[in-house]
């Protein structure tokens, strides 16, 4: 600003130079504390998404943590909730409920002349305003009539439309419950069908995160009265490698924490046992003992071989848990790995490195499974009866199946019970070097006295594995012995199966496992009892 009198640009006075300086610093200060301010509201801003991201990565490990115990509180799943929750879906007609508006004729009439209007000829214009009125408000009444009558019946035509899809989705609600009842029939009769899917549908009501996989396959064998499970275990990489985020200050970034590893590998056995608890524990809480005795469970992950770089799928775990085991477990008190060391399961040593563990039954029970025998003896034709061979037919049958299958020296040994006793070698991992055979032509549940002999045979032979081989059926305590002793069992399905395969002949067991397993019944409750 210039000096009174004096033109612009003159010389500033002291004074006016030492405001200007003041105000020159007052801005610099205001700018530097703005600049402070918007410094900290950063800082604190990045601080905040630090332990966001902190509290994330933590919640996260929390669920894979308590992934059990989540569980325990949960109803058990029955046929009653899986009924068809039909409700009538409201009828919503939108702007068809309302009704259009009628026309009136106050909105059409002329005003009628008043005063000097009236005597200088406005009642002549009035008459024929009147009747132009009439005209038009006619003309209304009619297309309302027909708007209304076009309104009711589209209406009329929603209405229908709605109650054919209601009575559609009660339909289908209905033969949904009819076909359900169906199968809760089949269930308490059980039938492996009807069993497999209600499993299936208890384990596909488990609700994990949604980074792990939902894959299972589900056996039943009413001889056995026990499921097998095949499940996919979420890869290592579910647990988190990161366990906290921090704010740099003098960097500006937010850098990740690295999980140790050595927590990471706990944390990942830790959450494969859970899982292998939680999956018992649905099933036993959602069946009755009288259907299903004992749960298999055999867990696997999908995952990369780090040393070969090959796609893998190595068995982790595989547990065999009997229900009175089952029972007397207080699951949310257990720590995971010490109840599966106690129910005697399979666990690798190193589940983090992929190493692989044998799953007490490994292959697929649907490919084995048996059919009703009298269809089977319906459709015999050229087939051959394995039961209706001669001792020698027998013998040559199952010699041939095993040398197709890489024996390469064969003795027989004498028999007492018209099966086979032989003695195999072969350099293949199959027989691992000198292996007995038996096979037996049985009808009824093989228990564990007779694969409890084989190994004694064994110890006479000098035979490091051993091979039993039945027309009929294993009880679950004979795959748990032979599981630990080097035993490899063959039940009639699989033998009708690998003879198929092998030798392309197509025979039939003779026998097939009882449908319905009665517990009053010693030889057919799928523990050792009379081999008959």
């Amino acid at each position: 600003m210039a000096q009174r009198g004096l033109p612009d640009g003159a010389p500033q006075s002291v004074a006016e130079r030492r405001e200007a300086a003041r105000q020159a610093r007052e801005a610099a200060r205001q700018s530097r504390e703005q600049e402070k301010a918007r410094q900290a509201q950063h800082v604190a801003k990045q601080q905040q998404l630090a332990e966001a991201k902190t509290a994330a990565v933590a919640h996260e490990a929390q669920v894979l943590e308590d992934l059990l115990l989540s569980a325990l509180a949960l109803p058990p799943l029955t046929f009653d909730r899986l009924k068809a929750d039909f409700q009538p879906p409201p009828f919503q007609p939108g702007k068809l409920a309302t009704p259009l508006p009628e026309p009136s004729w106050h909105q059409f009439a002329p005003v009628e002349p008043r005063g000097l209007a009236r005597l200088f000829g406005g009642m002549g214009r009035y008459r024929w305003e009147i009747k132009q009125a009439q005209d038009a408000f006619e003309v209304a009444e009619s297309e309302f009539r027909l708007a209304e009558g076009k309104r009711l019946a589209d209406l009329e035509t929603a209405k229908l439309e709605h109650g054919r899809k209601v009575e559609a989705a009660r339909s289908a609600a209905a033969a949904y419950d009819e076909n359900l009842e169906s199968r809760r029939n089949g269930f308490a009769l059980g039938e492996a069908e009807a069993v497999e899917w209600f499993v299936d549908r208890v384990l596909h009501a488990s609700k994990y995160p949604k980074s792990f996989p939902r894959k299972w396959q589900v056996a039943y064998r009413p001889e056995n009265r026990d499921v097998v499970v095949e499940f996919e275990l979420p890869a290592q990489e579910v647990v988190p490698g990161v366990r906290e985020y921090r704010y740099v200050k003098s960097r500006d970034t937010i850098n990740p924490i690295a999980r140790p590893s050595g927590e990471v590998r706990q944390r990942y056995a830790r959450l494969i046992a859970s899982i292998a608890l939680r999956t018992l524990h649905e099933i036993f809480l959602a069946t009755p003992a009288k259907v299903i005795e004992a749960v298999v469970l055999n867990g696997r992950v999908s995952a990369t071989d780090r040393a070969t770089g090959k796609k893998v799928r190595p068995h982790l775990i595989s547990v065999e848990a009997e229900r009175s085991a089952y029972d007397d477990l207080n699951l949310a008190e257990v720590d995971p790995a010490a109840c599966l060391k106690h129910l005697n399961a399979l666990v690798s040593p190193n589940p983090f490195d992929l190493e692989a563990v044998e799953p007490f039954i490994a292959f697929d029970l649907k490919r084995f499974r048996f059919v009703d025998s009298a269809d089977e003896l319906a459709g015999l034709d050229s087939r051959r009866n394995l039961l209706k061979l001669s001792p020698t037919e027998f013998e040559h049958l199952v010699k041939d199946l095993f040398v197709a299958m890489g024996a390469e020296a064969w003795r027989t040994v004498p028999s007492k019970d018209g099966g086979v006793d032989a003695v195999a070698t072969s350099k293949s991992l199959f027989f691992g070097g000198v292996c007995l055979i038996q096979a037996k032509r049985w009808t009824k549940l093989v228990g564990l006295d007779a694969v409890h002999a084989l190994t004694g045979v064994m110890t006479d032979h000098n035979a490091t594995t051993g091979v039993l081989v039945t027309t009929s059926w294993f009880s679950r305590t004979s795959e748990q012995f032979a599981q630990r002793n080097r035993i490899t069992l063959i039940n009639g399905a699989e033998l009708k199966h690998l003879i198929k395969e092998h030798l392309g002949v197509d025979v039939v067991p003779g026998t097939s496992p009882p449908k319905r397993l009665r517990p009053s019944d010693n030889t057919q409750t799928g523990r050792d009892g009379p081999l008959g």
